[in-house]
């Protein structure tokens, strides 16, 4: 039997994973923040629990964009049919696969050396602090140097790597994965709603890879949870997703990044106090 403590964690932690995966402030930094006031019974369940929450938003990412992931497919099969290799031929859609393919080969490169380092060594609250303020500020003053004179359709390859170098600094707990890839495509000059989607359609490969890679370490620990505690804080991660990104895409529209580097900057610092307390 689950206490309803137990649930009501589950669903806070949802929310939080969701809200956060989204908003330039970090999820990781947040999760980590969090499991200091709220555990499970057994310290080894987080693993399988980050699992549920990252395939929810995941899920999430799917759900709201789905035409896009739709067009992407289609394009790429008429596309390699009728011009083969030619990318230059290839349509916008097709191009934008291999952009996100692109944009991942950091990422992976990055986790496959220093997963371990990172997990070790750098998933404690006062990196998670330092990281908040630091990359806050770097975050704010890319969106405050970047110009909207591009849309997503302008960028190139080039562009699609150098945004991946900047996804793969997010690996460090308190950086933020769609803050730091929104800022890296507003130095690039592409506004503020195509940067945002086009980081979100990036996520979705590197936290689906991020899933298998902590569901193969829960089979390997052996760990088990509760199903009904992986489904409920799956299933908000997923349905409040949607909601956020709907939101920040709507507020981009005509907001900057900086009311969340304030919120990163207040939070880091009241983080670094509790750990020096």
């Amino acid at each position: 039997m689950i206490e309803l403590t137990d649930l009501l964690r589950a669903i806070i932690i949802g929310i939080v994973q969701a809200v956060t995966e989204f908003l330039p402030i970090s999820s990781s930094g947040h999760l980590v923040v969090m499991k200091e006031f709220i555990v499970f019974e057994k310290p080894n369940n987080s693993l399988t629990f980050d699992v549920a929450l990252h395939v929810g938003t995941s899920i999430a990412v799917v759900l709201f964009f789905w035409r896009d992931w739709q067009n992407i497919f289609h394009s790429v099969f008429y596309d390699i049919t009728d011009h083969g290799i030619a990318l230059k031929k290839w349509n916008f859609h097709s191009r934008l696969l291999i952009w996100i393919i692109v944009s991942t080969i950091p990422v992976v490169i990055v986790g496959f050396i220093f997963q371990d380092f990172i997990e070790h060594n750098l998933r404690n609250p006062f990196v998670v602090g330092s990281s908040l303020i630091v990359f806050g500020l770097l975050i704010g003053i890319m969106d405050r140097l970047g110009e909207s004179r591009k849309k997503l359709e302008d960028i190139h390859l080039s562009n699609a790597f150098f945004i991946g170098l900047f996804q793969s600094v997010s690996l460090i707990p308190g950086v933020s994965r769609s803050g730091l890839t929104i800022g890296a495509a507003r130095i690039l000059g592409v506004d503020r709603v195509d940067a945002a989607r086009f980081s979100f359609l990036l996520s979705t490969p590197a936290v689906i890879g991020a899933s298998v890679l902590r569901f193969f370490e829960t089979q390997q620990n052996n760990e088990s949870i509760d199903l009904s505690l992986l489904l409920a804080g799956g299933l908000i991660s997923c349905l409040v997703g949607i909601v956020v990104i709907r939101l920040l895409l709507r507020y981009l529209q005509s907001g900057t990044l900086w009311p969340f580097v304030w919120y990163r900057i207040v939070l880091g610092l009241i983080v670094i106090a509790y750990t020096m307390s």
